[in-house]
């Protein structure tokens, strides 16, 4: 019954778009992804399973762009069970997708939506008939995630809780500036926790995907921030 943990998802609001109209049909799947932005980063935590007990581990989430490809992944260490995974947004059923893979290589998927500040996805085991649920949610201002596995066995109405976990934040206070203001990732509008530069300015990105992305493309990208800064 191990394939239902999933050891490291936590799905957030993000800055710019508000939740009702996150995940809207037909969404653009970059802005869709953008009510998950907090999420981006570093974090630890500590997982708690009934059978497995406690244990710690880390994960790092970035941005991925290939082409006109958007999606977030992130990578897990310590953890007893997965090696990690990826998000991406569905724009024809309106869902966010979640893929999950273990140490095995083996992977899962689940689908849902974000609902009153929490996402909740869902997947139908094919191995047992039980349906896995997975509760997540933001905390402390977004520096700390929860989330939660319920089970629905075969054949029953009610959900059982299976599995909890809670991360804190890597490095909340970093990247404030002088007057006390967050800086924003240039290419996701993002909170800035490390920088790039082009023609002698310096400029913020959030991940290791946003700093590729910069690189590859950097007059391109800077001048979508502008006219999106103008508006």
């Amino acid at each position: 019954m191990r394939k239902w943990l999933l050891s490291t998802l936590v799905l957030s609001l993000g800055a710019f778009i508000p939740l009702a109209d996150a995940g809207k049909k037909d969404a653009d799947p970059k802005e869709a992804l953008q009510a998950l932005q907090e999420f981006i980063g570093g974090w630890k935590g500590t997982a708690n399973d009934k059978k497995l007990g406690f244990w710690t581990e880390n994960t790092n989430w970035s941005w991925r762009f290939k082409g006109k490809e958007v999606w977030m992944s992130f990578e897990l260490e310590k953890s007893k069970l997965y090696k990690g995974g990826e998000v991406r947004f569905l724009s024809d059923k309106s869902k966010y997708q979640i893929t999950v893979t273990d140490k095995g290589g083996k992977k899962a998927v689940y689908e849902g939506e974000l609902k009153k500040s929490i996402l909740i996805v869902e997947r139908l085991n094919p191995d047992t008939n039980d349906t896995e649920q997975i509760k997540m949610n933001i905390a402390g201002g977004g520096d700390r995630f929860n989330y939660e596995v319920w089970i629905k066995p075969d054949g029953r109405t009610m959900y059982t809780k299976q599995f909890q976990a809670g991360y804190t934040r890597e490095g909340v206070t970093f990247g404030v500036d002088s007057a006390g203001k967050k800086p924003e990732c240039v290419v996701t509008g993002g909170l800035g926790t490390s920088t790039v530069t082009y023609m002698g300015a310096t400029y913020y990105v959030c991940c290791t995907g946003c700093r590729d992305a910069f690189n590859d493309n950097p007059a391109k990208i800077i001048a979508e921030y502008l006219k999106k800064k103008k508006k």
